[in-house]
């Protein structure tokens, strides 16, 4: 494992070997990097997304990069359950899974947006869709006897004022975009220190992480807002997204890479050492009280396993 002292992608360990799912791979995207520097580094890197011909053009890019690149492609929409089943299924005949990059969001739709399952989009995609695939995967996580759930958070989860309790199909007042968002935020590290004390209490070779990227120019505030992250209003977005932020795409990245990689226990937080955490090299940090409160992440967990209908570990 690389070392944690002003870590860069130099400290990424050779990865042969190892087989590393990465959720929400699309083309210039925090997903899309964390694939490529993982498979460079010889990893087996299954890319995963909603739509197959986005997976193409991702698999296209890092074979560009690394000719030869072990790469595997399972289609997965993290917004609908019985996609998060069907591609779990799939990627059960992939053997023993080392890491799990849950790293697939979606940030501020402007409308409420139901799912199949009755879902708000944002809690499904960034939340509950994560929390079932970690379920369903974690048999093969065992099985790497050294197994890594690594969930991408931001630091938006700061902005939430209480941790997404109430009933996930039924919407107490009105819709408000950017608080959903930070409440999904703020599950994403519920979710991961619950987790790392269930596992602990199981005794399971599993570690959980989480990371955050700062702010980084990705499409991902266009495709929340318009569905698209080029075009007339969408494309202006995302101009000044990249104007404006302190991270490109490939060192918002960085967190992710060394929460994967990196020689770090479990429950730990990484996000980048800059003003405000919104750029730089990755460190060792904290979140904010409210996700260090144990009966809210018992409480998240339990409400998540009803949700979703799944009991682990």
């Amino acid at each position: 494992m690389s070392r944690v002292d002003r870590w860069s992608t130099a400290d990424l360990p050779d990865l042969t070997g190892r087989t590393i799912l990465v959720t929400g791979t699309t083309v210039g995207g925090l997903g899309h990097v964390t694939a490529l520097e993982l498979a460079r580094r010889g990893a087996r890197v299954v890319l995963t997304g909603r739509r197959p011909e986005r997976i193409a053009e991702t698999r296209e890019a890092i074979l560009g990069e690394v000719p030869g690149a072990a790469l595997e492609s399972v289609e997965l929409d993290l917004a609908d359950l019985s996609s998060v089943r069907r591609a779990a299924a799939e990627v059960s005949g992939l053997g023993a899974l080392d890491v799990l990059v849950n790293n697939a969001g979606v940030m501020g739709t402007p409308s409420l947006q139901r799912t199949a399952d009755g879902l708000e989009l944002q809690m499904a995609t960034n939340h509950f869709g994560p929390f079932l695939l970690t379920g369903l995967l974690l048999p093969q996580l065992v099985a790497s006897e050294d197994g890594r759930v690594v969930t991408v958070s931001s630091q938006m989860h700061r902005v939430a004022r209480s941790a997404p309790l109430s009933d996930p199909r039924h919407l107490e007042g009105r819709y408000r975009p950017w608080p959903t968002y930070g409440q999904s935020k703020l599950a994403n590290l519920l979710f991961t220190y619950e987790l790392e004390r269930r596992l602990r209490r199981a005794e399971q070779p599993v570690r959980a992480l989480a990371a955050h990227p700062g702010f980084a120019s990705t499409h991902l505030a266009a495709n929340g807002q318009y569905g698209r992250a080029s075009g007339g209003i969408a494309s202006v977005l995302d101009r000044t997204i990249k104007v404006v932020s302190p991270n490109t795409a490939a060192e918002g990245a960085w967190p992710t890479l060394m929460a994967a990689t990196a020689d770090l226990p479990g429950a730990t937080y990484v996000g980048p050492d800059g003003w405000m955490e919104w750029g730089g090299h990755p460190r060792v940090t904290r979140s904010n009280k409210l996700s260090y409160d144990e009966t809210a992440q018992r409480r998240l967990w339990q409400l998540s396993e009803e949700t979703v209908g799944i009991t682990y570990p």
